[in-house]
């Protein structure tokens, strides 16, 4: 009979049970077998540390863990921040698959900088400078004139260099988007059809836009839209989607086979997402 205690046995057990499947899923977000690795020991080492007998679902409670370490690796999308005090140098690569992942130190730091933004220029800085948007394709996600958002992208990096000598830092509340977006992603990368009908309003209306050519789809039907959501982000389709607040709006950006491909607006409310604007990249954007 085995001496081992039953914590163990059952840390074991979710070991033999997940590991390969959840190595499999990061693997298909980062595209780098060495950091899938990574990311799953970091999950299995979190869970040794807390109470695993107080878990329901520990193979969900894993694959939550892992996706929110590849969505931090991913965040960044193809930009490397480094955060000097509060100085933001932005270095930017030709490849989503080169990005470098931020600690969390310097990820803390950075969400205080950008805190001190208006939600205009934080948008504006986040999308051109950090996730590589043109000023024209912003001015269309945004509605806003390409002059205007150059002007917030300028304001914000002034901004960030000059406010060093602040000693009360502003401490971000949680967003209030978070849960939703969570759902919202969960449900795409998943392919669970059933779980994104739920996370839309029964009143849901979505539309999509080609930027620079104008409306591609328009849909007020809500399994219309989640038929729509799985087929455009869905697991058979190689995208990756990074939470990012829009001028205050909950949103994701979305990379799809290596490449920038779109950005998606929500208004939710209760919990559910009543209105969903995606605008999509053209090939050569």
């Amino acid at each position: 009979m085995s001496d081992a205690a039953p914590a163990d046995i059952r840390f074991d057990e979710a070991w033999h049970e997940h590991h390969d499947r959840l190595v499999a899923r990061a693997r298909r977000m980062l595209r780098e077998q060495a950091a899938a690795e990574d990311v799953v020991q970091e999950a299995y080492r979190r869970l040794h540390q807390v109470p695993i007998d107080e878990i329901g679902d520990v193979g969900g409670w894993l694959a939550v863990v892992v996706r929110r370490l590849c969505l931090n690796r991913l965040r960044i999308a193809h930009a490397r921040h480094e955060v000097v005090g509060t100085e933001v140098t932005v270095v930017s690569y030709a490849d989503p698959a080169d990005r470098a992942t931020l600690d969390d130190e310097v990820q803390a730091a950075l969400a205080v900088v950008l805190d001190r933004l208006t939600p205009a220029e934080r948008t504006a800085f986040l999308l051109h400078d950090v996730f590589g948007f043109s000023f024209d394709a912003i001015a269309a996600i945004v509605g806003r004139s390409s002059v205007a958002v150059r002007q917030l992208a300028s304001r914000a990096r002034r901004s960030i260099r000059a406010d060093t000598g602040s000693d009360a830092p502003v401490v971000a509340d949680p967003s209030e988007h978070a849960r939703v977006v969570e759902r919202f992603i969960a449900a795409c990368t998943g392919g669970d059809i059933a779980e994104l009908v739920a996370v839309l309003d029964p009143a849901v209306d979505g539309h999509a836009e080609l930027i620079g050519f104008g409306p591609i789809a328009e849909s007020a039907s809500r399994p219309d839209i989640a038929q729509r959501l799985i087929g455009l982000f869905g697991p058979a389709t190689d995208s990756v989607l990074v939470p990012v607040d829009v001028e205050d709006q909950a949103g994701v950006v979305v990379y799809a086979h290596g490449r920038l491909a779109a950005v998606v607006r929500f208004e939710h409310e209760h919990g559910t997402i009543r209105h969903l604007r995606a605008f999509v990249l053209p090939p050569t954007q």
